[in-house]
């Protein structure tokens, strides 16, 4: 027969399961300063290198089309729709073209979202070009506010021949407090 276990172990295991918990959620709300940390340091992915792209994106190739398709994502927390209002569309290097994406916080509270984007495949991500993108800066939305937000881009012409499809996926993560505030960039101002 088996001694039951003192109250102060059961006490000790749930706040380390507690702790752990908090821990995961902090690291979950730092993924998105941490991914511009990355950026910057590796210059993939780069805001500033994204916007500081020309708005004339110079020749255009008009004998050859690439479909680009557009993915919404959200993470398990917060209450957000999220989607794209085209999921694809032919484009001709060089030209400038821009989509829509259309957020709505279903939340009862004002919030932040901050959307990072992801281009696929990984050798076509140098040569998508945005102009203008809400995923440069946090958003502010009221409760229940719906938006629609463009993106602005082209595709260079050296995009290699043999890349006839990118995707252009965001994840739209919630977030308290604008997610800009905490980057060296904007502590700085």
């Amino acid at each position: 027969m088996s001694t039951p276990a003192p109250k102060s172990a059961h006490r000790s295991l749930a706040l380390r399961l507690g702790l752990v918990a908090l821990a995961a959620f902090g690291f979950g709300f730092a993924l998105v300063p941490l991914y511009d940390v990355i950026c910057a340091v590796t210059g993939y992915g780069d805001k500033r290198m994204l916007s500081q792209a020309s708005d004339a994106p110079g020749v255009v190739d008009a004998d050859r089309v690439v479909t680009v398709e557009f993915l919404a994502e959200l993470p398990t927390v917060g209450q957000w729709q999220f989607r794209p209002t085209v999921h694809s569309m032919q484009v001709q290097p060089g030209r400038l073209y821009e989509a829509t994406f259309i957020a709505e916080n279903l939340s009862q509270r004002d919030t932040y979202g901050q959307a990072v984007p992801d281009v696929a495949p990984s050798k076509a991500a140098s040569f998508f070009r945005k102009t203008e993108c809400f995923c440069f800066t946090p958003q502010h939305f009221a409760a229940g506010e719906t938006r629609q937000m463009p993106v602005r881009f082209f595709i260079d012409p050296a995009l290699p021949k043999y890349v006839d499809r990118v995707t252009l996926a965001y994840t739209f993560y919630d977030t308290q407090a604008p997610v800009a505030a905490l980057s060296n960039d904007y502590l700085l101002k």
